[in-house]
């Protein structure tokens, strides 16, 4: 079934997923606040709008990929003068919004949807840019059974695994779960390998060892963080993202939000996010996140060099 999809933040991930939608035979119309983000789109084959509001209304679904809540309830609701996307869109639209955000912005602007007349869902992803250009995303939906069976064979065309997590906020929920244990991992595998680097074990020992044994795990197998054992895994092209390590410091952080809002004490995934935002304060931000290991080798560094 083709549909009129307006795709919205056409950014590293989003410009590949609405190209995915265009082959898939969806009529797309995209559209970005970047001329940048809009040429490179473009290149790929997104035709691209006048305008946000321009693209919405004509659409049956709209896609937004934003950087934050905030930026998600603006575009919803609008801006001073300027009208938003609710006001824009045809009674009746599905808005699917595949930003990370909190999972109490997701449900506002799940709730702002609705009271607007329209249909609404959280569907945040994993994979990636590599996922984005492969179509091999993870989605974790958050919304109504029928809803999320109309939405089903769009997230499908840009997607591998589509998972509907429960009502409104439930995909973010998921999202903020799994990428705190995500960062955890990481820094629990690049912290083995600077210890198996002190104690002289070879990258591609431990890695034989780990990978076949109780250590195994994503951070390990796929996203190595040395290069060398995951030839396709960032270390290899000098940390370029991948998943960059300001994203892993915003995940972790609306993590650490989930767990002070909850009680939860859960003092791994807190450290996680203050070791995460300092790498990406840091030289981190550009890198991908499994670059925290030269963070850790450094700090290493300066801990001998203060015993000594």
């Amino acid at each position: 079934m083709t549909l009129s999809i307006a795709f919205l933040g056409l950014g590293h991930m989003g410009g590949p997923m609405a190209a995915n939608l265009v082959a898939a035979g969806h009529d797309v119309a995209g559209f970005d606040l970047s001329a940048a983000a809009n040429d490179a789109a473009r290149a790929l084959g997104v035709p691209i709008a006048k305008a946000a509001v321009a693209a919405v209304a004509a659409a049956d679904v709209v896609i937004t990929m934003f950087p934050a809540g905030r930026h998600v309830i603006e575009a919803y609701t609008g801006r001073g003068a300027a009208p938003g996307l609710l006001a824009a869109a045809r009674p009746g639209t599905l808005f699917i919004d595949s930003s990370t955000i909190a999972v109490d912005d997701a449900r506002t602007a799940h709730d702002l949807a609705v009271a607007a007349g329209h249909r609404a869902m959280d569907a945040p992803v994993s994979g990636g840019v590599v996922g984005a250009e492969a179509g091999t995303l993870a989605f974790m939906a958050g919304g109504a059974d029928d809803d999320f069976a109309v939405a089903l064979p769009i997230l499908q065309a840009m997607g591998k695994r589509i998972v509907h997590c429960g009502g409104s906020g439930l995909g973010q929920a998921a999202k903020v779960c799994n990428n705190m244990i995500l960062g955890v991992s990481m820094i629990a595998v690049s912290e083995a390998f600077v210890l198996g680097e002190k104690l002289g074990l070879s990258h591609e020992a431990l890695f034989d060892v780990a990978s076949n044994a109780s250590g195994q795990c994503w951070a390990l197998t796929t996203n190595c963080p040395v290069p060398g054992p995951v030839p396709t895994s960032p270390a290899n092209r000098d940390y370029t993202p991948g998943f960059a390590g300001a994203l892993m410091a915003k995940d972790l952080g609306l993590a650490a939000e989930a767990l002070a809002a909850t009680g939860v004490h859960a003092e791994l995934g807190s450290l996680a996010s203050l070791i995460y935002r300092r790498f990406a304060d840091g030289d981190g931000a550009s890198a991908d996140f499994s670059g925290i290991i030269n963070d850790i080798r450094d700090r290493s560094q300066h801990s001998e060099q203060g015993a000594s």
